[in-house]
């Protein structure tokens, strides 16, 4: 990952925006969660999206993440906060509201620190999926 000072202010460059953006602790997280899932668990560049715009009721809203099928369905919301934010109902509820719109099997909410990995009711903590196992499971 690359970073930069520009303008006094830091900034580290989004592969998938194809800009520089302002480097927030949260940025942090989720630039290298999104890293760890190409580089470690397959998953395809082309096929994670980042700060999807997305309408809910009259409200616009961004999901930090989407991860896509190979027919480009949607297929797992991504919620990241900074490491310092813990991961609570609060947060689900966010990604959940997401998915009202999206309607995807698979959430993920993560801080740097601790997962929280849901499909359908149930959630687990331990260990993420691979982008091959994930569509198997769908």
């Amino acid at each position: 990952m690359r970073t930069r000072i520009y303008n006094n202010k830091e900034q580290i460059f989004c592969e998938w925006r194809h800009r520089w953006v302002r480097l927030t602790p949260e940025e942090w997280v989720r630039q290298q969660l999104l890293h760890a899932m190409v580089e470690q668990l397959d998953y395809p560049m082309s096929r994670i999206a980042v700060e999807t715009a997305i309408t809910v009721g009259d409200a616009r809203k961004r999901c930090d993440a989407v991860v896509y099928d190979a027919a480009l369905a949607p297929l797992m919301i991504i919620e990241c906060k900074a490491e310092t934010v813990p991961l609570t109902q609060k947060t689900l509820d966010q990604a959940i509201t997401y998915n009202r719109k999206l309607n995807v099997p698979y959430l993920l909410l993560y801080n740097g620190v601790q997962h929280i990995f849901v499909h359908g009711t149930d959630s687990f903590t331990t260990g993420l999926p691979r982008y091959t196992d994930l569509l198997r499971s769908e």
